[in-house]
């Protein structure tokens, strides 16, 4: 039994690779991601009703500012 492995057979080794790497550099990002979000609420929880003010936010809004971390809240309020 001899087992031979031509050009076509490593190249399909090596996008197989790519995907199983592909995914697990995906699931890493979202676990990093998420750790961030988590760890920003922690730090705006933290905060003062007054230095949530300063920095155009409030209480109610931390949860929203950590999933939406690109997005400015004060824009949203003063479109209402």
């Amino acid at each position: 039994m001899s087992t031979t492995y031509g050009a076509i057979g490593s190249r399909q080794t090596g996008a197989a690779t790519r995907r199983v790497s592909s995914f697990f550099k995906r699931c890493w990002n979202a676990c990093h991601d998420r750790l961030e979000r988590q760890r920003l609420r922690v730090t705006l929880h933290d905060l003062s009703d007054r230095e949530l003010l300063d920095i155009g936010t409030s209480r109610g809004e931390i949860d929203y500012v950590a999933s939406n971390r690109g997005i400015d809240p004060r824009g949203i309020r003063s479109a209402g």
